[in-house]
């Protein structure tokens, strides 16, 4: 089994790319990570996702990121080819997914531009760390990818995050992405992402004559107290809406 920072650092070298460029390459893809952060990588200090990983292997062209990890991986058809095998194999796919440029006379699809006043997008980071809807993830907010997604689906949002857990159904899932307007206070009653002693959930707020919980939709899940004398609590936003 191989290092992914072995790993990062010989494809890297390989392309002759510097932790700086790769860390631009990175940005331009929405991913934003300081070549500290690369460096911290490739030694071993910190972790990288597996979402980011997949942009940096595509960057550095690596071609399997399991059989570079693993070994052989023996659910690609190619690994049992050598070099000369796997480019023969490739071209002979790029026949088949590109056959307008092998098919004479073959008709070209052309799709209609979308119109100016079509569905509008805005920008929102997407949280690499999951918030809970069971027990709490830290939310760490140095690592995010840059999302385009419909404005009436975000409904004012200023972030996403993903969702971990079963605590919050049947509302949200686990996997599911929720969008937040990011706000330091909430209603009693209303559904938010919240910092507890530095764990991340998505939760309801409850907060009345009876003391400030934090509560799950799904009923197996007991409340969790927050007491405001001792406890580090933040409010991150309100849920606007979620997709799955």
């Amino acid at each position: 089994m191989e290092n992914i920072g072995a790993i990062i650092t010989s494809y890297r070298k390989k392309a002759h790319i510097s932790q700086t460029e790769l860390s631009e390459r990175l940005k331009e893809e929405g991913i934003y990570v300081t070549q500290k952060g690369i460096s911290a990588w490739e030694t071993g200090r910190n972790d990288i996702s597996a979402r980011v990983f997949l942009h940096v292997c595509r960057i550095l062209e690596i071609p399997d990121c399991l059989e570079e990890y693993f070994g052989n991986n023996p659910n690609n058809p190619l690994a049992m080819l050598n070099d000369a095998g796997k480019q023969k194999a490739l071209t002979y796919i790029d026949m088949l997914i590109h056959p307008v440029n092998y098919l004479k006379g073959a008709d070209v699809v052309s799709y209609p531009a979308v119109p100016a006043d079509g569905p509008q997008v805005i920008r929102l980071r997407l949280y690499d760390a999951r918030v809970s809807a069971g027990r709490g993830n830290f939310l760490d907010s140095d690592y995010y990818t840059i999302i385009e997604v419909p404005s009436e689906d975000a409904r004012g949002a200023d972030f996403a995050v993903t969702v971990s857990g079963d605590s919050m159904e049947p509302v949200f899932h686990d996997h599911d992405m929720v969008y937040v307007h990011q706000q330091e206070t909430l209603d009693n009653g209303e559904i938010g992402i919240f910092s507890l002693n530095d764990n991340a959930y998505i939760k309801k707020l409850k907060n009345d004559g009876d003391g400030t919980f934090l509560i799950s939709l799904n009923q197996k899940y007991d409340p969790i107290p927050v007491h405001l004398d001792r406890d580090d609590f933040r409010i991150f936003g309100k849920v606007c809406s979620a997709t799955r």
